[in-house]
């Protein structure tokens, strides 16, 4: 999930893996057991934001149908929102304790499931498009809006991508996401979808792809945009050689949109050398008891 404040001061994005996508620890293990490689994944933008992604064992797993929990931190479908309880560790630079909840709660639910590939090895699931967040961290109090979705595969992404760029952005009515991204193959999957505060969601003619100034590591970014208009970063987020996030500001119809936007290189990710830096501020904490 992402949130932004409303204020546009300040963000949040929390991501469960099960099977750790961006781990090296993964990647290394040779990616044959998901459950010994999870992680919950909490990064906070603004004053004191710190970035958060252990990658932890298999004795740190818990899962139930409305669960999941790894270690310390857990997700928790209350049957009207999802809470998300945070007890992490910061990554270097930043380093101390991040605690506290999140609770997103969704004007509706989304049913659609979308391939990412034609052999349907990658599929995306936007759960809850359009939701109200409350953030209560230690140093951090807002509420603002968000989202909540998943991504599941068979294969690792960069086997089949090379680049993808993704952007969720409210709208009066509900909120529409672009996914565009080149596959490994040379195909190109270029999707928008157009969601309502009640869950529907329907498949739009996306207006242009339109460019970002690339990111400070020079990842190349893009979105979509009405012509005569530009995008624009309203929010710098994560900065890393292969990934950016932000939050972006575009137009779409006759609306300007700010919402969470996304590029990721997969060709610089498939990198060896990526992996001892990754390892850094992705630290391996094999081992865990839960209290009884």
């Amino acid at each position: 999930m992402d949130a932004l404040s409303d204020c546009g001061t300040r963000a949040v994005s929390v991501i469960a893996f099960i099977g750790s996508v961006f781990s090296p620890w993964y990647a290394w293990s040779g990616r044959r057991n998901p459950d010994n490689h999870v992680c919950i994944n909490v990064v906070t933008y603004g004053p004191g934001g710190r970035f958060c992604m252990t990658d932890r064992g298999q004795s740190a797993l818990r899962q139930s149908p409305h669960s999941l929990q790894v270690g310390p931190s857990s997700l928790r479908w209350t049957g009207r929102a999802l809470q998300i309880d945070v007890d992490e560790c910061g990554a270097p630079p930043h380093f101390g304790r991040l605690r506290g909840r999140i609770t997103l709660t969704p004007a509706a639910l989304s049913h659609v499931d979308m391939a990412l590939t034609p052999d349907g090895a990658h599929i995306w699931r936007p759960f809850a498009p359009v939701a109200d967040v409350e953030v209560d961290l230690e140093g951090a109090r807002w509420h603002g809006h968000g989202y909540f979705d998943a991504n599941f595969g068979i294969r690792a992404l960069e086997a089949d991508f090379a680049f993808w760029t993704w952007g969720r952005f409210p709208t009066t009515d509900g909120a529409t996401c672009f996914y565009d991204a080149t596959r490994r193959d040379g195909t190109e999957l270029a999707q928008a979808v157009r969601f309502g505060r009640d869950g529907t969601a329907r498949a739009v003619a996306a207006p242009p792809r339109a460019s970002l100034p690339r990111s400070l590591w020079a990842v190349r970014r893009e979105t979509r945009c009405e012509p005569g208009h530009r995008p624009r970063q309203a929010l710098a987020m994560l900065d890393a050689p292969f990934y950016t996030r932000s939050a972006v500001t575009t137009r779409i119809g006759d609306e300007d949109c700010t919402g969470v936007h996304e590029a990721l290189d997969l060709t610089r990710f498939r990198s060896p050398l990526l992996k001892p830096m990754l390892a850094v501020r992705v630290p391996r904490r094999a081992g865990w008891t839960f209290p009884d």
